[in-house]
């Protein structure tokens, strides 16, 4: 005969996770949805392609966009528009948390 089926205790660095997941802002959702579309700081992408518009969080990334879709045109970085520096972030307003950490 195998084993019984034994009911699962929770414990409460279980149940305090779960709290916090459920309460705790992650940035999804309407939370997010400034942050996802550059409203405060250019969202998570830094860079932008003066000739599509499209963005990059990182110049090796905008690298090998720039060399896939604009082939013809010579890279340079000094025209790329760095989305964080014309944007001003807003340090007054609460960040979402991050998964896994207790902190409010």
């Amino acid at each position: 005969m195998t084993g019984k089926a034994k009911p699962k205790k929770h414990t409460a660095k279980e149940i305090a996770a779960k709290v916090d997941a459920a309460t705790t802002n992650r940035g999804g959702g309407k939370a997010g949805q400034s942050d996802r579309l550059g409203q405060d700081k250019g969202g998570h992408a830094k860079l932008e392609c003066p000739h599509c518009k499209i963005t990059a969080p990182d110049i090796k990334s905008m690298q090998i966009h720039h060399e896939a879709r604009h082939p013809k045109v010579p890279f340079d970085d000094t025209k790329l528009n760095d989305l964080h520096a014309v944007k001003v972030p807003d340090s007054a307003k609460p960040k979402p948390g991050i998964r896994g950490s207790f902190k409010k």
